[in-house]
């Protein structure tokens, strides 16, 4: 049986059908997300949550003409399927294939690429400048999350207030908040009424009329305004958006196709900025993603019938280890305290939050504001620390900077997600992180090379007198528990695995296990190569480094992470400093580009980070004598 989204190959084909036809298109459109996310993981409880929202809209306006910012970018599963890759859309997430976020390069539809929050109001602004410059007319429209707004760049668009664009719209998905029947009745019938175009053209028609009234015209006008302002704020949470130069319309409902469509229509060519609230349910449609969104925000692949993951986790990942060595050092330690920007359970302190409710704070989507926060409470003698993604820390260099490191404060930063974390692609790789941090003074970074050392780097971190980030990665640890006992691991001491007469290969996290397996594939063509847990990036182990260089070895760093300013050019400039720049050395890390989308393994490939072409690397490198 033929389906209406099979017609579908840009939003322009939606103009086509009827709103009952919208409706059984909504259901498609969500039965085909479900299907595809199944088997390829992904965001899935946003997405669902925006099924009738993104046919609405996309019925309403006029793409690629009027633009659609979205925010994040992960819940746009609907906007890609109306959007000319409906046929593709069973590689999303794999390597090659459709992006789980937005990419320009993916799309002309993609008008601006997303992988983080709180970026939608500011781009909104900046491209509707461009567009009164260009002399051009189309509405932009960014869509943001109520958690989004939450971010502190989404008050900064805010308050640069209306002035410098018209003809925008915000439309806020609000998925958290609840709203009575009853007022959410009188609010859409006040919506309908103020957005309807008889109501707008005979407004301007009489406050241009009454303006002419001598000495009382303009006060007039103005009372107007008051009472409708009074009227909606009576109601309605828009308030503030008001105040920030937006006319406020809602909330409405958000699985609602008629009212969503009647109310787009009429605001459509409302040139003042515009604020459209809109109530969704995320995972709506999908019973397993509704009664738990939070476990389907970025599922795996999982049953449909169950929602039961296909391949459960064997073992403790590297952010539940992080939680559970927490917790432990917690229970010893009343000054310990833990803070999230918004990422309570991918970060692995959803445990921490039940066992210590007192002493975990999620500060929303504001991870600059975690990090001062974070300062102030460790000026004042509390131990906190911050659980960051590597790519949301890049949003909080500045606070660590100016407000932990140059006051020397004991901030721990436990960076979660660093090195490659596979399908969610170059919007989320944490490889940029160590040469964001390494130039910093009174900081030190370190990195486990396995689950069993990361409890014992935690216990450093914690005890250590300054600033220190501890980094790991996506994944599990291959551990089923913790050890009843945590003993802290001596700052700057590295781990010597294996000697090798002809060099060493100084490696770091999960690139430690590699370096082992390169150096036995070396061994079968002649070579010996020690290999050196190097664990600490700074402070290195000099002693053990230059010890080596001295020896004549030939030194490998082997990292997954920027080969500019990274691990590689650490070792480096230790040897540089020391009078051995001379030093035979071989950086081998991620090249100067965007890693894309896929798995692990395979990215590796790419990347040349597997054993076997690290091997050949260093095999090279010793024929040509460098």
């Amino acid at each position: 049986m033929s389906r209406l989204l099979d017609k579908i190959d840009t939003p322009a084909d939606l103009k086509r059908l009827t709103l009952p036809e919208l409706s059984t298109l909504a259901g498609e459109v969500r039965e085909e997300i479900i299907r595809v996310v199944s088997k390829t993981g992904g965001h899935l409880a946003s997405s669902l949550g925006v099924v009738e929202l993104t046919i609405a809209m996309y019925y309403v306006f006029d793409l690629p003409h009027d633009k659609v910012i979205w925010d994040v970018g992960h819940q746009t599963y609907a906007h890609k399927l109306l959007t000319g890759r409906r046929d593709s859309f069973r590689t999303l997430r794999q390597y090659g294939g459709v992006s789980g976020f937005l990419k320009r390069q993916e799309s002309p539809y993609d008008f601006f690429g997303a992988g983080h929050a709180s970026t939608s109001l500011s781009a909104m602004l900046g491209m509707a400048v461009a567009r009164d410059k260009k002399g051009d007319d189309e509405k932009i429209i960014a869509c943001i999350g109520d958690g989004s707004l939450t971010g502190g760049l989404a008050f900064e668009a805010l308050n640069q207030g209306t002035d410098v664009a018209k003809n925008i719209m915000v439309v806020l998905n609000a998925n958290e908040m609840a709203i009575s029947p009853s007022v959410g009745e009188l609010s859409n019938y006040l919506n309908q009424l103020i957005s309807a175009p008889y109501y707008n053209r005979l407004k301007n028609e009489i406050e241009q009329a009454v303006q002419k009234i001598p000495s009382i015209g303009l006060r007039m006008v103005d009372a107007t305004h008051r009472l409708e302002d009074a009227l909606k704020h009576l109601i309605t949470p828009g308030g503030i958006f008001e105040d920030f130069g937006y006319r406020y319309f809602g909330p409405v409902d958000g699985h609602d196709l008629d009212s969503l469509v009647r109310i787009f229509t009429n605001i459509k060519y409302i040139k003042d900025p515009i604020l459209l609230h809109v109530l969704t349910t995320k995972g709506k449609g999908y019973r397993p993603a509704e009664e738990n969104p939070v476990a389907f925000h970025g599922p795996g692949a999982f049953e449909i019938a169950t929602g039961r993951p296909i391949a459960p986790k064997k073992s403790l990942s590297y952010s539940s280890l992080f939680g559970e060595a927490l917790i432990k050092l917690a229970e010893q330690d009343g000054d310990i305290i833990a803070i999230t920007a918004a990422m309570a359970s991918g970060t692995g302190l959803t445990a921490f939050a039940k066992k210590f409710p007192d002493r975990f704070f999620d500060v929303g989507i504001a991870e600059g504001h975690a990090l001062t926060f974070a300062a102030g409470a460790a000026a004042r003698g509390l131990k906190p620390v911050v659980a960051i993604y590597s790519t949301f820390l890049q949003r909080g260099i500045d606070q660590i900077i100016h407000d932990i490191c140059l006051q020397s404060l004991p901030v721990v930063i436990a960076v979660d997600r660093a090195g490659l974390v596979g399908e969610d692609g170059p919007t989320h790789h944490g490889v940029f992180d160590i040469s964001l941090l390494r130039s910093i003074p009174n900081l030190i970074i370190m990195q486990p090379k396995d689950g069993r050392e990361l409890p014992g780097l935690l216990a450093l971190a914690l005890s250590h007198a300054g600033p220190a980030v501890l980094r790991y990665p996506r994944g599990e640890t291959g551990l089923q528990k913790i050890d009843e006992t945590i003993a802290p691991i001596e700052l700057g001491k590295s781990e010597l695995i294996r000697d090798g007469r002809d060099g060493e290969i100084w490696a770091i996290g999960g690139m430690v296990g590699i370096a082992e397996e390169a150096a036995d594939l070396l061994k079968l063509r002649g070579r010996e190569f020690g290999v050196v847990n190097a664990r600490f990036i700074k402070p290195l182990d000099r002693d053990r480094l230059l010890g080596a260089a001295r020896s004549g070895k030939k030194i490998v760093t082997l990292s997954e992470d920027a080969l500019a300013g990274g691990f590689g050019s650490a070792v480096w400039e230790c040897l540089d400093e020391a009078g051995m720049g001379d030093a035979i050395l071989l950086r081998i890390g991620i090249q100067d580009q965007f890693v894309q989308h896929g798995s692990i393994s395979r990215l590796r490939e790419d990347c040349g980070l597997t054993p076997e072409a690290v091997a050949e690397k260093i095999e090279k490198s010793m024929n040509i004598g460098s």
